[in-house]
């Protein structure tokens, strides 16, 4: 299993993650454009094993995710790829747990949340909303669509590297792109952690939000 870490402007969480994991995965981490600011947190995650790849200005999540999947499809053909975020959002042991249920069971599997009282307001209603639309584009239920914990079994990275969106939009076309080849998706309950608010989260609640809903609507045109 190979660990898959976008990262913009990292902070400490990424090395400490790391070193939580304890190099029991490789990992690949990509800096969309961070710049010189993040140059002593990324060298502390060089020094901890992980290969780090860099683009030269910000790109989006969806180009960095592909960037990384580009790596291991040249490099680890034959691996699963469990992607996390590195702000502190998910736990060494949950990114285990979403890791080992794909390896068990040769499906995709997501991290979801328990959207409580735990969750900013924003966020669960963003969640509510966005699983609203989801259904009715698909006619799945998800409980966590925004999830950035996803593990993929060997085999699917061809078909990651095809599905098209450079930003946000990417992870809910993965989604959408799965329901409609069929491809299973299970979730995993994972804890809910928001670290000051979610206050390290690079999500723009307006120009982000419109490109996750722009497949959906798109979607539901189809429908």
């Amino acid at each position: 299993m190979i660990l898959l870490l976008p990262v913009y402007r990292p902070g400490f969480h990424l090395p400490e993650l790391l070193t939580a994991l304890g190099g029991k995965s490789p990992a690949v981490v990509v800096d969309d454009g961070s710049g010189p600011r993040a140059a002593a947190v990324l060298d502390a995650a060089r020094a901890l094993g992980a290969t780090v790849l860099h683009h030269p200005a910000n790109r989006g999540k969806g180009a960095a995710l592909r960037t990384g999947f580009a790596h291991i499809a040249e490099h680890h053909p034959d691996e699963a790829v469990v992607c996390a975020d590195a702000d502190g959002q998910h736990s060494a042991g949950d990114i285990a747990r979403v890791a080992g249920h794909t390896e068990v069971t040769g499906r995709i599997a997501l991290g979801v949340r328990r959207f409580d009282s735990a969750v900013p307001l924003r966020s669960r209603f963003g969640n509510g909303v966005t699983a609203a639309l989801f259904r009715a584009a698909t006619g799945r239920d998800l409980r966590d669509t925004q999830t950035g914990l996803r593990a993929f079994p060997p085999g699917l990275l061809p078909w990651l590297l095809d599905v098209p969106g450079d930003g946000f939009d990417y992870e809910m076309r993965v989604l959408i792109d799965a329901v409609r080849a069929g491809r299973p998706l299970d979730e995993v309950e994972v804890a809910t952690t928001y670290l000051d608010g979610n206050a390290s989260s690079h999500f723009d609640p307006l120009g982000d939000s419109a490109q996750v809903y722009r497949p959906l609507l798109e979607g539901l045109i189809r429908r």
